[in-house]
């Protein structure tokens, strides 16, 4: 029998931060990322249309998933016998402290073409909606750690999302400052076939492909 450390594959160096990241938001008319890296492993520009939302407070791009299931119970028996996924639901909730053009859109759920300054006082007014429209963005965040060989980037890509909720807006003069906290959920995008796509890579990751398991032929 082999002795636990001889046993045991601990490897501290693939454990993984994002020390660092955005979320880009775009129209659901701009085309879908399908890439994240190009041939040499270094980042691709993104398509047209996609918008860095800017800083974020401290606890960054937060996920959830939210997943229900119906359970089949069966007579002698102490545990489910089938378990059929009925919902699996992912949201992103950040708190945006920059206010800029699209933050402002998000927030306040208007078309971010319609935000358009007076010409004369730069003067920017934003109506409530009456009957709010459900609006449709497709949403990259992007997370950057760093490894021997380089950058690792590790991304969530979803196609199809909308504000689904928003926090509370402070106008005060604290340490935080007035932020754009919104609640993003996804939903699956009928060309793509996927309501959220993730993406691994960078020369980092290609560095630790073998250590982690990944070959590059099936």
């Amino acid at each position: 029998m082999p002795a636990w450390d001889e046993l045991k594959k601990h490897q501290n160096h693939l454990i993984r931060k994002a020390l660092e990241g955005s979320v880009f938001a775009a129209p659901i008319t701009a085309p879908a990322v399908t890439a994240l890296t190009d041939a040499t492993s270094e980042l691709l520009d993104l398509p047209t249309g996609y918008v860095d939302l800017g800083f974020m407070s401290d606890d960054g791009a937060q996920f959830s998933s939210e997943i229900d299931s119906s359970d089949v119970t069966s007579w002698g028996s102490v545990e489910p016998t089938r378990r059929d996924i009925t919902q699996d639901v992912t949201t992103l909730q950040g708190f945006f402290q920059e206010t800029n053009k699209m933050t402002v859109a998000l927030y306040t759920n208007v078309d971010a073409a319609s935000l358009v300054p007076d010409a004369t006082s730069g003067e920017l007014k934003v109506d409530k909606p009456d009957r709010p429209a459900s609006r449709h963005y497709r949403i990259l965040t992007l997370g950057v750690d760093l490894a021997d060989a380089g950058e690792i980037y590790v991304a969530r890509f979803l196609p199809r999302a909308s504000v689904t909720d928003k926090d509370d807006q402070a106008f005060q003069s604290g340490d935080d400052p007035l932020g754009w906290p919104v609640t993003m959920t996804a939903y699956k995008d009928s060309a793509l076939g996927t309501s959220e796509s993730y993406f691994f890579g960078g020369p980092g990751w290609k560095a630790l492909l073998a250590d982690m398991g990944f070959t590059t032929t099936p």
